[in-house]
């Protein structure tokens, strides 16, 4: 089975250098079940399915298709049903072919920018009549206002025991490495202190990571889609992330991730396997068996960001990737953070892996920084110890808010198709055409900040998606949503992407 592997030959966009190939096999695999029913020509439903898998990107821009004979062999149809979807695909813009030399995948021309978006039938957001931005943007909570006050009052109690000394600690105070060993030992992995290096949050820990085990030129296997900010951190270090597709049914596909690693040959891989950041999908326990044993196998060292771990709504807990097997492994590293559960304004995150490794990375820590605040790290070890009340408490509300907003998109987006998470912060909305930039910049003029589907993808995929948080209060939300609807009515529903203006996203 021939994966999405690397490439050295030109593509046919003058200065683009390509890096992915995709063999017929594996081509096969991710096209699924595409066969048109009974009356419809083969060739044409071929050609709606491949134009699908670019357009929500599980097959990534700029990836060299198989050559038609090797695909009609491996979908046993004939070479005319295969060049006649080509040949669809060339004429409409998807595919680009340089005789002798192959076919690439791409996008076709935009065929609007933002200048559609101020000539559309969308009413403007007047800033003198009501300058409140709603932010769907980023997928964040607002702090247990409760317990965090009552974690920092003990902590301010504690404080005097520090002043003493000269407050830098480059792994972290020991009060909080060991609350947070001690929440991995309950959730199911043995932990001590030695294995945890506290961070500046989950972004931080992701680029000393990857400042350890990795350098420019690089390749980082990514899920397609993926935290935008991990992308972010990779190109900040000069590597590459090589995409490898999540599929609608079940997320991982265990084979697709163990070819590409094979020949790929990736530094490190980077998953996101609870509640998964957009997708919402929660990697299943014989998945994570499979990675760790496949990290082993292959001595690839695996990066899991369990930012969301702890936001279980309708199944239980999710035991941590590295109890598969991989207690004492220095190939796993595990990212935690205290944003998602507590409140991002702590600026609190982790690492945890095996001793020597924690070493190493500590060693690193100086080129960023000198340690987190005392203070910040005496309440967040307060906040670990009390978990519990906090995720029943976030637990409710955080499903009503999902079942709300569920049910207010049926009401007013009925064409969408948002995912259906059992945890986490947001959902993936299918918008049903690649318009997802353009709703954005047209969202922005109706006041409600959104985060793009290509915000989450390489190469500009996902104009089909949008990432929506269930974070808002609910009125605030109700409001945003009828916000959206304005600027959704208001859009050419066949116009291609629009310029957006760029947001952060967490």
């Amino acid at each position: 089975m021939d994966p999405l592997r690397e490439c050295s030959e030109v593509g046919p966009d003058a200065g683009v250098s390509i890096e992915r190939r995709i063999g017929a096999h594996s081509f096969a695999r991710l096209l699924g079940d595409w066969r048109a029913p009974e009356g419809r020509r083969l060739a044409a439903a071929l050609t709606d399915r491949i134009r699908l898998l670019v357009l929500d990107g599980r097959l990534p821009l700029q990836t060299r298709m198989p050559a038609e004979r090797e695909l009609a062999a491996a979908l046993e149809l004939s070479r005319t049903t295969v060049a006649t979807a080509y040949d669809a695909l060339r004429a409409t813009g998807f595919l680009h072919s340089r005789r002798g030399a192959g076919s690439w995948t791409r996008l076709p021309a935009p065929q609007a920018t933002a200048a559609a978006v101020a000539a559309s039938a969308v009413t403007p957001f007047s800033p003198a009549a009501d300058d409140t931005l709603f932010d769907l943007a980023h997928a964040a909570l607002p702090g247990s206002a409760d317990e965090i006050r009552s974690a920092a009052a003990a902590a301010v109690a504690e404080l005097d025991g520090h002043l003493g000394g000269h407050g830098v600690h480059l792994s972290g105070l020991a009060e909080l490495r060991t609350s947070i060993a001690k929440r991995f030992t309950d959730r199911g992995l043995p932990t001590t202190a030695d294995q945890v290096l506290v961070t500046a949050g989950a972004q931080q820990a992701i680029a000393l990571v990857l400042t350890a085990l990795s350098g420019p030129g690089d390749r980082v296997l990514v899920e397609h889609p993926t935290y935008p900010n991990a992308l972010d951190a990779i190109r900040a270090r000069g590597a590459r992330a090589v995409p490898v597709a999540l599929t609608p049914d079940r997320g991982w596909d265990l084979d697709l991730v163990t070819a590409a690693v094979r020949d790929t040959a990736p530094r490190l891989a980077y998953v996101v396997p609870d509640f998964h950041n957009p997708t919402g999908a929660l990697m299943d326990p014989e998945t994570r068996a499979g990675l760790v044993a496949l990290t082993r196998r292959t001595s690839t060292p695996l990066v899991v960001d369990e930012t969301l771990a702890e936001l279980s709504l309708s199944v239980p807990s999710p035991v941590p990737v590295a109890a598969h097997g991989a207690a004492d492994s220095p190939l796993v590293l595990t990212i935690g953070s205290a944003s998602k559960i507590f409140w991002g304004g702590l600026r609190i995150g982790w690492i945890r892996s095996s001793a020597p490794i924690i070493r190493r990375l500590s060693a690193l820590r100086p080129a960023l920084d000198l340690g987190s605040a005392v203070l910040d790290q005496l309440v967040t070890a307060r906040l670990i110890d009390g978990i519990d009340s906090i995720r029943t408490a976030r637990h409710g509300e955080l499903t009503v808010a999902r079942d709300h907003l569920l049910s207010r998109l049926e009401e007013l987006f009925p064409g969408w198709r948002p995912s259906r998470p059992t945890g986490g912060l947001s959902l993936w909305v299918d918008l049903g055409a690649p318009v997802s930039s353009l709703l954005t910049s047209a969202a922005r003029r109706c006041g409600v900040l959104l985060a793009a589907g290509p915000r989450f993808g390489v190469d500009g995929a996902f104009e089909r998606f949008l990432r929506l948080p269930y974070t808002l209060r609910r009125e605030r939300m109700d409001i945003a949503l009828v916000r959206l609807a304005t600027a959704w009515n208001g859009l050419d529903a066949t116009a291609g992407s629009g310029e957006t203006e760029p947001v952060a996203v967490v």
